[in-house]
């Protein structure tokens, strides 16, 4: 790939300064397929030879498979990584997922991450889902207990609605909230955005590629699989439905020379210098071709024609399954 220069942006009124389009590495936990150990540690080199400095992991992420190799890749790397990661989602015994916020909780989940990610200090810790049964007062202060251990620098929210925000800021500052945020699934997370400027939050956006929608290379149901699948983006009517929606961005970045999924970023950050996104991938071809978006300035009427095409709230089916749409936006 041709060099790219990164402006770096602030993740809210914390220190972190971090790589506009990040790693995010839910996928190197062969989520959307099988991944390769040394295949992924390679690309995580890939990214940071490259600039990409902000790595975001999980606990639940092959619970605790994903943390286990961003650990060993950055292991002689570590002063260049923004390394963020998240607790709160375990597996039951039936195998579904469940939340957790409780103080207690908290302690053992950060040491077990530590303990994957063979590191002293988190960068970034999220609440990854929030726990309706748990007061956020309760989780938070557990979460602060864990910057004034020196375990973790900055808190951030995953999924939180804005009157959570504002509750858990007002116990420890939140440096960063992410939410899923796409010119196609947009509703929620701008609303969470108003709540995140006020306070001076930064944006973490994942999904930002609508999970494969908005890159151009999805376009039948037989090119839907495995974890897709179950998302009712992609069910039959709805699936469709996207395509249409998707058509403006594909026109566009033909008329430019550039990929669908370079516009639909370019789009994303030009939101706002509070916004970063952190597309995943397994792929360092992949990884290139986001950070291409860097490089494409759309003018504003380009920006603002784009919005207009893909109104707010026209995407066909809800950002995820039921049961998991009950747990969002807490």
């Amino acid at each position: 790939m041709q060099d790219i220069k990164l402006r770096y942006r602030r993740l809210g009124r914390s220190d972190l300064l971090v790589s506009p389009i990040g790693l995010g590495c839910m996928s190197l936990a062969g989520v959307y397929g099988d991944a390769d150990d040394a295949e992924s540690d390679r690309l995580i080199h890939h990214a940071l030879d490259i600039g990409v400095n902000h790595l975001d992991t999980a606990d639940m992420y092959g619970w605790g498979h994903s943390e286990t190799v961003v650990g060993k890749a950055i292991k002689s790397r570590r002063a260049e990584v923004v390394l963020a990661t998240k607790f709160g989602q375990y597996r039951r015994d039936d195998g579904s997922n469940g939340v957790n916020g409780r103080p207690d909780y908290v302690r053992q989940a950060c040491d077990a991450s530590l303990q994957r990610l063979g590191v002293d200090v988190i960068d970034l810790y999220y609440q990854h889902r929030v726990d309706p049964a748990v007061p956020i007062e309760e989780t938070v202060g557990a979460m602060a207990e864990l910057v004034e251990q020196g375990k973790v620098r900055h808190l951030g929210l995953s999924e939180a609605n804005s009157a959570t925000i504002r509750r858990a800021h007002a116990v420890h500052p939140i440096a960063a909230v992410q939410t899923e945020y796409s010119i196609l699934y947009r509703t929620e997370a701008e609303a969470t955005r108003k709540t995140t400027t006020e306070l001076g939050i930064g944006f973490v956006a994942y999904s930002p590629l609508g999970r494969g929608l908005l890159t151009g290379t999805i376009t039948s149901l037989a090119d839907v699989s495995g974890r897709r699948a179950v998302h009712p983006r992609f069910q039959s009517g709805n699936f469709e439905n996207n395509r249409k929606l998707a058509a403006p961005i594909e026109a566009l970045a033909a008329a430019k020379g550039v990929t669908p999924a370079q516009v639909t970023l370019a789009w994303l950050l030009a939101q706002g210098d509070d916004i970063v996104t952190i597309p995943g991938t397994r792929n360092p071809g992949r990884l290139d071709e986001n950070l291409g978006a860097l490089q494409l300035d759309l003018t504003p009427a380009e920006v603002a024609g784009l919005t207009a095409a893909i109104p707010a709230g026209a995407a066909s089916g809800d950002r995820y399954p039921a049961a998991a749409m009950a747990a969002v936006n807490l």
